[in-house]
Protein backbone atom coordinates (compact mmCIF):
# COMPACT_ATOMS: atom_id res chain seq x y z
CA UNK A 1 0.00 0.00 0.00
CA UNK A 2 2.57 2.29 0.81
CA UNK A 3 4.87 1.66 -2.29
CA UNK A 4 1.16 2.60 -4.36
CA UNK A 5 1.27 5.91 -2.48
CA UNK A 6 4.58 6.88 -2.91
CA UNK A 7 3.78 5.74 -6.80
CA UNK A 8 0.99 7.28 -7.16
CA UNK A 9 2.99 10.63 -5.00
CA UNK A 10 5.91 10.63 -7.68
CA UNK A 11 3.10 10.48 -11.20
CA UNK A 12 1.63 13.55 -9.61
CA UNK A 13 4.93 15.65 -8.80
CA UNK A 14 5.85 14.06 -12.55
CA UNK A 15 2.79 15.42 -13.87
CA UNK A 16 3.23 18.81 -12.35
CA UNK A 17 6.41 19.64 -13.60
CA UNK A 18 6.16 17.83 -16.95
CA UNK A 19 3.23 20.73 -17.19
CA UNK A 20 4.69 23.58 -16.18
CA UNK A 21 7.67 22.90 -18.06
CA UNK A 22 5.69 23.48 -20.99
CA UNK A 23 4.48 27.07 -20.18
CA UNK A 24 5.48 29.68 -22.41
CA UNK A 25 5.29 33.41 -21.86
CA UNK A 26 2.90 35.25 -24.09
CA UNK A 27 2.98 38.93 -24.68
CA UNK A 28 0.05 41.02 -25.24
CA UNK A 29 0.17 44.67 -26.90
CA UNK A 30 -3.23 46.55 -26.07
CA UNK A 31 -5.20 49.91 -26.58
CA UNK A 32 -4.63 51.88 -23.01
CA UNK A 33 -7.58 54.49 -23.71
CA UNK A 34 -9.88 51.99 -21.54
CA UNK A 35 -8.99 49.71 -18.40
CA UNK A 36 -5.41 48.54 -20.25
CA UNK A 37 -1.95 50.13 -18.83
CA UNK A 38 0.44 48.91 -21.19
CA UNK A 39 1.92 45.43 -22.27
CA UNK A 40 0.77 42.14 -20.48
CA UNK A 41 2.15 39.08 -19.82
CA UNK A 42 0.96 34.93 -18.64
CA UNK A 43 2.15 32.39 -19.51
CA UNK A 44 0.59 29.51 -22.01
CA UNK A 45 0.78 26.22 -21.40
CA UNK A 46 1.08 24.24 -24.97
CA UNK A 47 0.14 20.94 -23.58
CA UNK A 48 -3.14 22.39 -22.49
CA UNK A 49 -4.23 25.35 -23.80
CA UNK A 50 -4.45 26.59 -20.61
CA UNK A 51 -3.44 30.72 -20.06
CA UNK A 52 -2.71 32.11 -16.59
CA UNK A 53 -0.72 34.34 -14.35
CA UNK A 54 -1.83 37.57 -16.42
CA UNK A 55 0.53 40.33 -14.96
CA UNK A 56 1.43 44.05 -16.60
CA UNK A 57 4.57 43.72 -17.93
CA UNK A 58 5.29 47.63 -18.60
CA UNK A 59 3.42 50.19 -18.24
CA UNK A 60 2.94 51.72 -21.68
CA UNK A 61 1.43 54.06 -23.90
CA UNK A 62 -0.78 52.39 -26.66
CA UNK A 63 1.39 49.58 -27.50
CA UNK A 64 -0.43 48.57 -30.29
CA UNK A 65 2.36 45.91 -32.24
CA UNK A 66 5.09 44.03 -30.25
CA UNK A 67 7.54 42.05 -31.51
CA UNK A 68 10.85 40.09 -30.36
CA UNK A 69 14.24 40.32 -31.16
CA UNK A 70 15.78 37.25 -32.53
CA UNK A 71 17.26 36.13 -29.13
CA UNK A 72 13.69 37.06 -27.50
CA UNK A 73 16.16 39.23 -24.84
CA UNK A 74 14.18 42.28 -25.90
CA UNK A 75 11.18 43.29 -27.16
CA UNK A 76 10.18 46.49 -29.37
CA UNK A 77 6.97 48.15 -28.84
CA UNK A 78 5.45 51.14 -31.04
CA UNK A 79 3.56 53.82 -29.54
CA UNK A 80 0.01 54.34 -31.29
CA UNK A 81 -0.42 57.38 -29.81
CA UNK A 82 0.19 61.07 -28.78
CA UNK A 83 4.22 60.30 -28.58
CA UNK A 84 4.66 58.65 -32.17
CA UNK A 85 7.29 56.23 -30.48
CA UNK A 86 9.32 52.71 -30.97
CA UNK A 87 10.44 51.88 -27.25
CA UNK A 88 12.75 49.25 -26.43
CA UNK A 89 12.68 47.04 -23.66
CA UNK A 90 14.72 44.26 -21.67
CA UNK A 91 13.24 41.17 -20.66
CA UNK A 92 13.98 41.07 -16.64
CA UNK A 93 14.13 37.36 -15.21
CA UNK A 94 10.30 37.83 -13.88
CA UNK A 95 9.37 38.47 -17.01
CA UNK A 96 8.48 41.99 -16.63
CA UNK A 97 9.83 44.71 -19.68
CA UNK A 98 12.34 46.95 -17.83
CA UNK A 99 12.79 50.18 -20.87
CA UNK A 100 16.01 50.75 -22.55
CA UNK A 101 15.52 53.84 -24.60
CA UNK A 102 12.60 55.34 -26.80
CA UNK A 103 13.10 56.88 -30.21
CA UNK A 104 10.40 58.52 -32.35
CA UNK A 105 8.33 56.63 -35.29
CA UNK A 106 8.92 59.29 -37.76
CA UNK A 107 5.69 59.59 -38.83
CA UNK A 108 2.01 59.63 -36.89
CA UNK A 109 0.10 56.34 -36.08
CA UNK A 110 3.09 53.47 -35.77
CA UNK A 111 1.12 50.33 -36.18
CA UNK A 112 3.60 47.88 -36.82
CA UNK A 113 7.24 46.64 -35.81
CA UNK A 114 9.33 43.93 -37.43
CA UNK A 115 13.25 43.09 -36.44
CA UNK A 116 15.41 41.58 -38.88
CA UNK A 117 16.91 37.53 -38.65
CA UNK A 118 20.25 39.18 -37.66
CA UNK A 119 18.92 41.58 -34.91
CA UNK A 120 20.32 44.76 -36.09
CA UNK A 121 17.48 46.59 -37.85
CA UNK A 122 13.86 47.50 -36.54
CA UNK A 123 11.56 48.93 -39.31
CA UNK A 124 8.15 50.50 -38.56
CA UNK A 125 5.46 51.50 -40.27
CA UNK A 126 2.99 54.36 -39.46
CA UNK A 127 -0.21 54.18 -40.54
CA UNK A 128 -1.89 58.18 -40.52
CA UNK A 129 1.54 59.51 -41.30
CA UNK A 130 2.22 56.89 -44.32
CA UNK A 131 6.24 56.89 -43.60
CA UNK A 132 8.07 53.35 -43.27
CA UNK A 133 11.31 53.90 -40.64
CA UNK A 134 14.20 51.68 -40.44
CA UNK A 135 16.39 51.88 -37.20
CA UNK A 136 19.77 49.79 -36.23
CA UNK A 137 19.93 48.24 -33.20
CA UNK A 138 22.67 48.63 -31.05
CA UNK A 139 24.35 45.56 -29.06
CA UNK A 140 22.53 46.38 -25.81
CA UNK A 141 19.20 46.43 -27.57
CA UNK A 142 18.49 50.04 -27.19
CA UNK A 143 18.09 51.95 -30.72
CA UNK A 144 19.55 54.30 -32.49
CA UNK A 145 17.84 57.13 -34.25
CA UNK A 146 16.17 56.31 -37.99
CA UNK A 147 18.71 55.47 -40.04
CA UNK A 148 16.53 55.99 -43.39
CA UNK A 149 12.74 57.09 -43.75
CA UNK A 150 10.65 56.58 -46.34
CA UNK A 151 7.76 58.45 -47.54
CA UNK A 152 5.02 57.11 -49.57
CA UNK A 153 2.58 59.67 -49.82
CA UNK A 154 2.18 61.57 -53.28
CA UNK A 155 0.03 64.53 -53.95
CA UNK A 156 -2.66 62.51 -55.39
CA UNK A 157 -2.48 59.44 -53.18
CA UNK A 158 -2.49 59.40 -49.11
CA UNK A 159 -0.50 56.53 -47.88
CA UNK A 160 -1.13 54.18 -44.98
CA UNK A 161 1.66 52.08 -44.76
CA UNK A 162 0.25 49.04 -42.36
CA UNK A 163 3.27 46.07 -41.98
CA UNK A 164 6.80 45.72 -43.13
CA UNK A 165 8.82 42.23 -43.15
CA UNK A 166 12.46 41.57 -43.50
CA UNK A 167 13.27 38.70 -45.91
CA UNK A 168 17.26 37.88 -46.56
CA UNK A 169 18.68 40.93 -48.30
CA UNK A 170 14.55 42.00 -49.46
CA UNK A 171 11.78 44.73 -47.54
CA UNK A 172 8.16 43.47 -48.17
CA UNK A 173 5.89 46.69 -46.85
CA UNK A 174 2.36 46.75 -47.03
CA UNK A 175 0.72 50.34 -48.39
CA UNK A 176 -3.09 49.99 -47.27
CA UNK A 177 -3.33 53.24 -48.61
CA UNK A 178 -1.96 53.15 -51.40
CA UNK A 179 -3.27 50.00 -52.28
CA UNK A 180 0.51 48.25 -52.80
CA UNK A 181 2.86 46.28 -51.50
CA UNK A 182 6.61 47.78 -51.86
CA UNK A 183 10.02 45.70 -52.32
CA UNK A 184 13.03 47.53 -50.87
CA UNK A 185 16.49 45.88 -50.82
CA UNK A 186 19.84 46.40 -49.69
CA UNK A 187 23.33 45.38 -50.70
CA UNK A 188 25.49 46.23 -47.85
CA UNK A 189 22.77 45.00 -45.07
CA UNK A 190 23.09 48.96 -44.53
CA UNK A 191 20.66 50.81 -46.38
CA UNK A 192 17.45 50.31 -48.63
CA UNK A 193 16.50 50.98 -51.83
CA UNK A 194 13.40 51.11 -53.76
CA UNK A 195 12.80 48.49 -56.36
CA UNK A 196 9.42 48.67 -56.30
CA UNK A 197 6.33 50.17 -55.50
CA UNK A 198 4.13 47.50 -56.13
CA UNK A 199 5.02 43.54 -56.38
CA UNK A 200 2.14 42.36 -57.71
CA UNK A 201 -1.38 43.97 -59.07
CA UNK A 202 -4.14 43.84 -56.47
CA UNK A 203 -7.86 44.50 -57.19
CA UNK A 204 -8.78 48.31 -56.56
CA UNK A 205 -9.75 49.72 -53.55
CA UNK A 206 -8.44 46.31 -51.81
CA UNK A 207 -6.65 47.62 -48.75
CA UNK A 208 -3.02 45.44 -48.07
CA UNK A 209 -2.98 45.07 -44.59
CA UNK A 210 -0.70 42.31 -43.71
CA UNK A 211 1.16 39.34 -45.41
CA UNK A 212 2.74 35.80 -44.70
CA UNK A 213 5.80 34.90 -46.70
CA UNK A 214 6.36 31.11 -47.11
CA UNK A 215 9.89 30.16 -45.59
CA UNK A 216 11.58 30.07 -49.38
CA UNK A 217 10.19 33.39 -50.21
CA UNK A 218 8.55 32.03 -53.34
CA UNK A 219 4.99 32.80 -52.37
CA UNK A 220 3.14 36.00 -50.92
CA UNK A 221 -0.37 35.83 -49.18
CA UNK A 222 -1.67 39.10 -48.61
CA UNK A 223 -4.83 39.79 -46.44
CA UNK A 224 -6.84 42.84 -47.92
CA UNK A 225 -8.41 45.06 -45.33
CA UNK A 226 -11.51 47.04 -47.49
CA UNK A 227 -11.86 43.74 -50.11
CA UNK A 228 -11.27 40.78 -47.25
CA UNK A 229 -9.88 38.90 -49.53
CA UNK A 230 -6.24 37.06 -49.64
CA UNK A 231 -4.23 37.85 -52.72
CA UNK A 232 -1.91 35.08 -53.25
CA UNK A 233 1.55 35.33 -55.70
CA UNK A 234 4.27 33.69 -56.48
CA UNK A 235 8.00 35.30 -56.84
CA UNK A 236 9.50 35.42 -60.44
CA UNK A 237 12.64 36.53 -61.51
CA UNK A 238 12.00 39.99 -61.59
CA UNK A 239 8.66 40.32 -59.26
CA UNK A 240 5.28 38.42 -58.30
CA UNK A 241 3.03 36.93 -60.67
CA UNK A 242 -0.62 36.73 -59.60
CA UNK A 243 -2.17 33.35 -57.98
CA UNK A 244 -5.52 34.33 -57.54
CA UNK A 245 -7.80 36.21 -55.06
CA UNK A 246 -9.68 34.76 -52.36
CA UNK A 247 -12.47 35.49 -50.36
CA UNK A 248 -12.27 35.13 -46.49
CA UNK A 249 -16.00 35.29 -45.56
CA UNK A 250 -18.59 32.88 -45.54
CA UNK A 251 -20.34 32.66 -48.31
CA UNK A 252 -23.36 33.39 -46.54
CA UNK A 253 -22.43 36.42 -44.63
CA UNK A 254 -23.58 39.81 -46.02
CA UNK A 255 -22.52 42.11 -43.79
CA UNK A 256 -19.85 44.81 -43.46
CA UNK A 257 -16.22 43.67 -42.97
CA UNK A 258 -12.67 44.56 -42.23
CA UNK A 259 -9.84 41.67 -42.53
CA UNK A 260 -6.98 42.55 -40.04
CA UNK A 261 -4.22 39.52 -39.79
CA UNK A 262 -2.54 36.64 -41.50
CA UNK A 263 -0.32 33.30 -40.55
CA UNK A 264 0.52 30.46 -42.16
CA UNK A 265 0.74 27.35 -40.09
CA UNK A 266 4.30 25.89 -39.32
CA UNK A 267 4.14 22.92 -41.95
CA UNK A 268 2.46 25.78 -44.51
CA UNK A 269 -0.42 23.49 -45.75
CA UNK A 270 -2.48 25.74 -44.15
CA UNK A 271 -3.10 29.41 -43.97
CA UNK A 272 -5.05 31.66 -41.60
CA UNK A 273 -7.12 35.25 -41.76
CA UNK A 274 -8.80 37.24 -39.25
CA UNK A 275 -12.16 38.68 -39.78
CA UNK A 276 -13.75 41.78 -38.02
CA UNK A 277 -17.24 41.84 -38.38
CA UNK A 278 -18.27 38.52 -39.27
CA UNK A 279 -16.20 38.08 -36.50
CA UNK A 280 -14.19 34.54 -37.43
CA UNK A 281 -11.33 33.27 -38.29
CA UNK A 282 -11.12 31.82 -42.21
CA UNK A 283 -8.96 28.41 -42.73
CA UNK A 284 -7.54 27.79 -46.16
CA UNK A 285 -5.84 24.64 -47.58
CA UNK A 286 -2.88 25.47 -49.03
CA UNK A 287 -1.55 23.97 -52.47
CA UNK A 288 2.23 23.90 -52.10
CA UNK A 289 2.59 23.03 -56.13
CA UNK A 290 1.30 26.27 -57.14
CA UNK A 291 0.29 28.20 -53.84
CA UNK A 292 -3.81 28.41 -55.05
CA UNK A 293 -5.78 28.56 -51.93
CA UNK A 294 -9.20 26.37 -50.91
CA UNK A 295 -11.53 27.78 -47.79
CA UNK A 296 -12.51 25.12 -45.83
CA UNK A 297 -13.80 26.83 -42.58
CA UNK A 298 -14.88 29.98 -40.92
CA UNK A 299 -15.00 29.74 -37.07
CA UNK A 300 -16.57 32.24 -34.73
CA UNK A 301 -13.77 33.75 -32.21
CA UNK A 302 -15.86 33.81 -29.55
CA UNK A 303 -15.29 37.52 -28.91
CA UNK A 304 -15.78 40.96 -30.78
CA UNK A 305 -13.45 42.19 -33.80
CA UNK A 306 -10.57 39.84 -34.01
CA UNK A 307 -7.13 42.18 -34.92
CA UNK A 308 -3.89 40.06 -34.72
CA UNK A 309 -3.97 36.58 -33.81
CA UNK A 310 -0.92 34.24 -33.04
CA UNK A 311 0.05 30.50 -33.19
CA UNK A 312 1.88 29.35 -30.33
CA UNK A 313 5.01 27.70 -30.42
CA UNK A 314 4.05 23.87 -30.40
CA UNK A 315 1.80 24.73 -33.62
CA UNK A 316 -1.42 22.88 -31.86
CA UNK A 317 -3.25 26.20 -30.67
CA UNK A 318 -4.38 29.51 -32.05
CA UNK A 319 -4.89 32.50 -30.24
CA UNK A 320 -7.26 35.27 -31.08
CA UNK A 321 -6.94 39.06 -29.53
CA UNK A 322 -10.69 39.98 -29.84
CA UNK A 323 -9.88 44.24 -29.27
CA UNK A 324 -13.53 44.95 -28.97
CA UNK A 325 -14.95 42.03 -26.57
CA UNK A 326 -11.65 42.75 -24.10
CA UNK A 327 -10.83 38.88 -24.37
CA UNK A 328 -8.12 35.97 -25.79
CA UNK A 329 -10.12 33.55 -27.32
CA UNK A 330 -7.79 30.06 -27.64
CA UNK A 331 -8.82 27.10 -30.56
CA UNK A 332 -7.27 23.81 -30.93
CA UNK A 333 -6.09 23.10 -34.74
CA UNK A 334 -6.10 19.76 -35.98
CA UNK A 335 -3.04 18.51 -37.32
CA UNK A 336 -4.50 16.89 -40.24
CA UNK A 337 -7.64 18.54 -41.59
CA UNK A 338 -5.85 22.65 -40.21
CA UNK A 339 -9.51 23.31 -38.89
CA UNK A 340 -10.03 25.19 -35.68
CA UNK A 341 -12.00 24.20 -32.40
CA UNK A 342 -12.96 26.37 -29.66
CA UNK A 343 -11.32 25.90 -26.36
CA UNK A 344 -12.24 28.99 -23.71
CA UNK A 345 -11.46 32.50 -23.44
CA UNK A 346 -9.96 34.74 -20.89
CA UNK A 347 -10.64 38.21 -20.01
CA UNK A 348 -7.85 41.00 -21.03
CA UNK A 349 -8.51 44.60 -21.43
CA UNK A 350 -8.46 45.79 -25.73
CA UNK A 351 -6.09 43.24 -26.78
CA UNK A 352 -4.83 44.00 -30.22
CA UNK A 353 -1.55 42.36 -30.26
CA UNK A 354 -0.03 38.38 -29.59
CA UNK A 355 3.82 37.61 -29.11
CA UNK A 356 4.98 34.05 -28.48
Amino acid sequence: MIMRLKFFYLLLVSSFFNCNAQNVPLYVGTYTNGDSKGIYQLQFNTATGKLSNMQLAAVLENPSFISYSPDKKYVYAVGEGSSSALTALKIKNDGSLKSINTASSEGKGPCHVSINSLGNKAVVSNYSGGTMALYDINKDGSLSKASQVFDHNTEDQKSHAHSAQFYKNELYVADLGRNAVYLYQTKDQKTYQLKTSSIVEITDNAGPRHFALTNDGKYIYIINEYASTVTAAIKTANTFELVGNYSTLDDNYKGANSCADIHLSKDERFLYGSNRGENSIAVFKRNSENGTLDKIQNINVHGDWPRNFSLDPSGKFLLVANQKSNTISVFKIDSEQGTLSFLHAIDLPSPVCLLF
